[in-house]
């Protein structure tokens, strides 16, 4: 989990190792669910801030980047998903569209993934 969180970290905010991007902010984002067990998927749209439910879980978006001038390029979202029966989140950090197994939620029922950032 520790490594995960350092690999992301890096591609994230070491300019030498993620190409030196300029990134924007977008003002929401494009997430998919699957229920693993019915195999539907759901496609939540979410403002910055705004909450969804995901069967039984909560997912949070705190805030979506995306290359700057490139809105349809890779987005990475940073994610909160809560489980109410449980104090701890199920997931909590940045999510990479191109990317979703580098650091990606471990559920035993439910997947989540990043599709792109909305610009508005």
């Amino acid at each position: 989990m520790i490594l995960r969180a350092l690999a992301v970290c890096a591609v994230l905010c070491l300019p030498g190792l993620a190409g030196a991007q300029n990134v924007a902010i977008g003002t929401g984002a494009e997430l998919r669910g699957l229920d693993k067990i019915t195999g539907e998927a759901i496609d939540m749209t979410l403002a910055t801030g705004e909450s969804a439910a995901l069967g039984k879980l909560e997912v949070t978006l705190r805030e979506c980047r995306y290359p700057a001038g490139d809105a349809a390029s890779d987005a990475f979202a940073y994610l909160t998903i809560r489980d109410p029966r449980s104090d701890q989140p199920v997931f909590e950090g940045w999510m990479i569209a191109s990317s979703p197994a580098l650091n990606a939620m471990e559920h035993r029922r439910y997947d989540v993934w990043v599709l792109r950032c909305k610009t508005d």
